[in-house]
């Protein structure tokens, strides 16, 4: 939000809205300038419509909010008054995957890359980290159109040490093998990079790359990583259907590849009746890079 915040001392036409929501992260917006930043209280799909006509006007509008309340809860004024009319608003969601954990399945993030990938005209970025998130933000003041913004929460791993020349629609290699590739979104990357230590200790070489962006997704870039390679695994603190993995299997059947394949991410079967904390609910679903190091190379030693 630092980022942002500069940007909305300087631009007049740039505002801010929250449905009940992060009071101490917005008291220097609301100092800065009450005018232009608006909670609008528990009323999500009024804050969407309320962007829209802002937008309508010329100004460039960011909707913050925890994701299912961001998303879901309006998701049809998102489709109809932003996606469709490719309005220039901004929805930065909070507290993807299972950072909410035990605030029960209404906080969990599952779907939303599926239902924001969806959209007509809509961006669609998840930052690894603090870093990327602070260079995604600078991009977006610039973007216009819609644009989705996926984070998880505070205190999460970091990848980088400082902002990266993060490009939207460009994969970013992290690391390089000869043997696997990880294709990995949002927090996952750090898992995806630590499974790869693991796997160079077996001898397992292994390309990690870091999609930050889901659209536009660059099918080709995909395609061409995975044809080098003997294996391919995604990893998504997300459903398995509609998200990262979706994608990735979409470009591998249509580019005829013919190697081993693999989903990691949250299947609907483990949530039944479970509530937890994040890190009981990420090993619960097999999304820790002990438990995706150890089926990883049960995959490759059936292969």
């Amino acid at each position: 939000m630092k980022r942002l915040l500069e940007a909305y001392r300087d631009d007049r036409d740039l505002f801010v809205l929250t449905a009940d929501l992060g009071f101490k992260l917005f008291d220097g917006f609301e100092a800065e300038s009450r005018e232009r930043f608006y909670n609008v209280g528990v009323a999500e799909a009024n804050m969407i419509g309320i962007a829209a006509g802002l937008s309508l006007c010329g100004k460039n509008v960011y909707c913050y909010s925890i994701i299912p309340f961001l998303v879901m809860r309006p998701f049809e004024q998102v489709r109809v008054d932003i996606a469709y009319h490719g309005l220039n608003v901004k929805l930065v969601g909070v507290g993807g995957g299972f950072t909410y954990g035990c605030e029960g399945f209404t906080h969990f993030a599952l779907e939303d890359l599926a239902l924001m990938c969806s959209l007509p005209n809509m961006t669609v970025v998840v930052p690894a980290d603090r870093f990327e998130a602070e260079s995604v933000a600078a991009i977006s003041l610039q973007h216009d159109g819609p644009m989705y913004i996926r984070l998880g929460g505070r205190g999460g791993p970091v990848i980088h040490d400082k902002p990266p020349d993060l490009k939207i629609g460009r994969p970013m290699v992290l690391r390089e093998g000869r043997d696997i590739a990880l294709f990995a979104t949002g927090d996952m990357v750090h898992s995806g990079m630590r499974v790869a230590g693991m796997l160079s200790e077996q001898g397992i070489g292994t390309t990690v790359v870091n999609m930050h962006t889901l659209k536009p997704f660059d099918a080709e870039f995909v395609s061409g990583v995975a044809s080098a390679h003997r294996a391919v695994f995604s990893m998504e603190e997300h459903n398995v259907r509609g998200g990262l993995g979706s994608a990735v299997a979409e470009v591998l059947a249509e580019s005829g590849f013919s190697g081993v394949f693999r989903r990691f991410g949250i299947r609907e079967e483990v949530l039944r009746g479970v509530v937890g904390g994040a890190d009981f609910l990420r090993e619960r679903s097999g999304l820790t890079p002990q438990r995706l190091y150890e089926e990883i190379s049960v995959s490759m030693a059936e292969a």
